[in-house]
């Protein structure tokens, strides 16, 4: 048996009789669903739909599985000990990375972190359960999604689905933040298990999805907020003791990222050091552009992809006798690039979400999954105002499914425009024809 081609429900391939490899079909589970198409509509950044050159969840997610796939095929050419694929868990295919990098983000809600963090509060509150963007992606993948001759989701083979984990823990468990529901990590543990997996160790694929996913938000968007005028590139923004000061205090605030060793560095000088590289290097490249920002933001960053990409590597993590994907240099870890790194992604942070603007789209945002949460949560009332497919499945469901549960997966369903719609029709003084087609 190939546990990693193994699915838990459809062992025989349903409905399946071509000829294609487990992991081809995956991929056109994946992308011929509806949950994949719904990423078009999520913001990234800035509000799905605030122009035309802004990235959402789906452009992010197709250009972290570019970045993704082409360092597995490097690695896979580059490192010796991949070709003995010694362990399950200890393998890059470039078809599972693309796959996993794809569906990432397929359980994040409409409106960003301020929909998340929402969705998290009111659960939490009310009912003493959580909501987090990474066990909703398995609520899609394993159930919510519809596929012919399936009842358990798009039934991923064991390598997506473990390829997908970054964060291989249940998320019941006290003090988890982020993890997998109670209900989907039953399968997850199961696969782990028949892997063999150390516990608390993600997959070589997860763990390369989750840096290319950092290396995409620390480029990708950062050329975002240069396009809309959130970051200025000239001397009075980046040298702004202020700005320092907020990206110092984010790193101290975030406890992700105590193993990148902040304590070895001067984080005020080490802040300053890495905006002024940015801006010399900005200054190089548009003079080499001819005074051109477009193409200068283009090559800014395509250089810095380059930068991060090519120092991904792995190496043996002796506290986990493990092995991690990390920045390498010289056979070690390179902590000055993962820091560097760190501190571009909280450029973005600190410019982007927190610009006031941002910040006064995102109360609208609060404001309404509020009153859509209060619309829907009392069962008598909000089976009334729900599709009659969703009432359906959760009395097919409703041993295993509470009716809280039901409207906080229809909610984080939502695209950013179909929530403003169905919040306008509950709210505002006109609504659209009765016979639009949700």
């Amino acid at each position: 048996m190939n546990v990693r081609k193994l699915r838990l429900f459809d062992s025989e391939n349903t409905l399946s009789s071509d000829d294609r490899d487990e992991f081809e079909k995956d991929y056109a589970r994946l992308i011929q669903s509806p949950s994949f198409r719904r990423l078009q509509g999520k913001a990234q950044v800035f509000g799905a739909g605030s122009g035309d050159y802004y990235r959402t969840r789906l452009t992010h997610s197709l250009e972290v599985s570019q970045i993704a796939r082409e360092m597995a095929k490097r690695l896979s050419r580059t490192l010796p000990f991949l070709a003995f694929r010694e362990h399950p868990g200890l393998v890059l295919d470039p078809e599972v990375v693309e796959v996993a990098s794809l569906a990432h983000d397929l359980g994040h809600p409409p409106f960003g972190h301020k929909g998340e963090e929402v969705l998290n509060q009111l659960l939490k509150d009310a009912y003493g359960l959580a909501f987090e963007g990474n066990a909703q992606n398995y609520r899609i993948l394993m159930f919510l999604e519809k596929r012919a001759g399936s009842g358990s989701g798009l039934d991923l083979t064991a390598a997506v689905l473990l390829g997908i984990n970054k964060y291989p823990f249940c998320l019941d468990d006290p003090g988890r933040i982020k993890g997998v529901f109670a209900r989907e990590w039953q399968g997850i543990e199961y696969l782990r298990q028949l892997w063999e997996m150390p516990d608390g160790c993600a997959t070589l694929e997860a763990q390369l999805m989750d840096l290319c996913d950092d290396i995409a938000y620390s480029t990708h968007d950062i050329e975002d907020g240069i396009r809309a005028g959130k970051i200025q590139m000239n001397r009075t923004f980046f040298e702004d003791d202020r700005l320092v000061t907020h990206l110092m205090q984010e790193v101290i605030d975030d406890t992700g990222n105590e193993e990148m060793g902040w304590d070895q560095v001067d984080l005020k000088v080490m802040v300053q050091q890495v905006l002024a590289s940015y801006l010399s290097q900005w200054e190089t490249i548009y003079a080499e552009c001819g005074g051109e920002a477009s193409r200068t933001r283009r090559e800014m960053k395509a250089r810095w992809v380059s930068k991060f990409a090519h120092q991904v590597g792995i190496i043996d993590d002796s506290k986990k006798d493990w092995k991690r994907v990390t920045f390498v240099l010289d056979g070690q870890e390179d902590l000055d690039l993962l820091r560097t790194m760190e501190i571009l992604k909280k450029l973005a942070w600190v410019t982007l979400i927190k610009d006031f603007r941002v910040q006064r789209l995102q109360k609208r945002s609060e404001i309404m999954v509020h009153r859509l949460w209060d619309s829907f949560k009392e069962y008598e009332t909000g089976r009334l105002i729900l599709p009659p497919d969703w009432i359906e499945s959760y009395h097919h469901f409703k041993d295993q499914w509470t009716w809280e549960r039901l409207v906080c997966d229809y909610i984080s369903g939502m695209t950013d425009a179909y929530a403003e719609k169905v919040y306008t029709e509950l709210f505002a003084s006109r609504s659209g024809s009765i016979y639009e087609m949700d």
